[in-house]
């Protein structure tokens, strides 16, 4: 469900973006990169698009890794398997 917010969003801020280039009320590059912040994580074209800027722009990278592990975060974690064999029961 959180896959399918995202993908819709950042397809959002991209199409404002691109309107924003055109229309000068609009920040569009503001909105192209939170678009492409937004996508990075599941399509891979624009991972390599933003990793391409982080190198390129050193004092963007600190930002741009927060705002990424944000993203991660937000995903319920998943167990490994030791966690799944380790049943703790409680004493009584």
């Amino acid at each position: 469900m959180k896959q399918i917010m995202r993908i819709s969003l950042g397809s959002i801020a991209i199409i404002l973006g691109l309107v924003g280039l055109v229309v000068p009320i609009l920040q569009g590059w503001l909105f192209l990169a939170l678009g492409a912040l937004l996508l990075s994580e599941d399509i891979p074209f624009f991972d390599r698009i933003v990793t391409w800027i982080e190198n390129r722009i050193p004092p963007v990278k600190k930002p741009v890794e927060r705002f990424r592990n944000y993203l991660r975060n937000s995903k319920k974690p998943e167990k490994t398997e030791e966690e799944e064999n380790n049943h703790q029961f409680p004493k009584n």
